[in-house]
């Protein structure tokens, strides 16, 4: 099947980057959420991330127009799905939530949808059974900024059948993304296998009061040559996400230093509604960051 409606779930911060680097790439795009607010938020969301196409990508003016006019908006899920080939999730990274959309998904969206999950450390396989169709359901993860950090982990479950892997790489390819298929399910795909154990171990030297946000950051950036540090890359990412993954990780594990940073993130960011670059300020302010200062490594 030649994929031609693609239709995005979540309007957040991945997804709407995945929307706008879709539909720049020629695709009709159908953006969903629950609310026609979030969507209003998430089209300001789209206009600066023209500016970025613009500035980074050296995107035209009529490429921009293109894709904007690629785009639609819905917060009907029926509506939103119902030419979809291809629907790709992007929504809070909760099991229970995630369950109960794609139970809902399945009743509305046509037989032909293939059904793509963005969870950055949930496995296919929670939620394959929900899905109602098993064997169109695959992993396709993206890292933020899509648009510059272009990779695609592309990650099946032993029921995914190998037509729809092929085709979610094809997808990722024509989109501009680096495809990276997996061959088995891993928790945390190939990149948060290798980026959650520092971003973990900095917020346990924060919140264990070994060193600041800024001297650790400083340490890994002087030490790696690294552009920024793990608290930069926490901004990006989006503490809601790292709360909420700190926070599944609290419950199951019981781990003290989980607790403690679940209620440091709560407390410093959450209840205050700083959560990282979204919202101008988390553990730096925006739109200019300390750690881009060019003495930032020299203080």
């Amino acid at each position: 099947m030649t994929f031609k409606n693609i239709t995005i779930a979540g309007s957040g911060v991945l997804g709407s980057q995945i929307a706008f680097q879709t539909a720049f790439h020629g695709y009709s795009v159908t953006l969903y959420d629950i609310t026609d607010a979030a969507l209003a938020k998430a089209k300001t969301t789209l206009l600066q991330l023209s500016k970025a196409f613009k500035t980074d990508l050296n995107a035209t003016e009529a490429q921009l127009e293109a894709t904007f006019a690629n785009l639609k908006y819905s917060s009907n899920l029926t509506q939103a799905v119902k030419n979809a080939d291809l629907l790709i999730e992007a929504i809070p990274e909760n099991p229970k939530i995630k369950i109960d959309f794609y139970q809902k998904l399945a009743a509305v969206a046509p037989q032909k949808t293939i059904f793509a999950t963005n969870s950055s450390t949930l496995l296919p396989s929670e939620f394959a059974a929900a899905t109602g169709r098993p064997a169109q359901f695959v992993a396709l993860h993206f890292a933020n900024e899509i648009w510059k950090h272009n990779t695609a982990e592309i990650m099946g479950h032993a029921g995914t059948s190998t037509e729809v892997f092929e085709q979610t790489v094809a997808f990722a390819k024509s989109i501009g993304m680096l495809a990276l298929p997996l061959h088995k399910e891993q928790p945390g795909y190939i990149l948060n296998t290798l980026l959650v154990p520092l971003l973990n171990a900095a917020t346990s030297l924060l919140v264990n009061q070994v060193a600041d946000v800024q001297t650790i950051d400083k340490t890994w950036m002087a030490a790696t040559g690294a552009p920024m540090g793990p608290f930069g890359i926490l901004d990006v990412v989006g503490i809601t996400t790292a709360y909420n993954i700190n926070l599944m990780a609290a419950k199951t594990s019981n781990d003290p230093v989980k607790i403690k940073t679940v209620a440091y993130l709560k407390e410093n960011f959450i209840d205050t509604h700083k959560l990282g670059v979204a919202t101008s300020e988390g553990f730096y302010k925006y739109p200019n960051p300390a750690y881009k200062d060019k003495d930032f490594l020299k203080k």
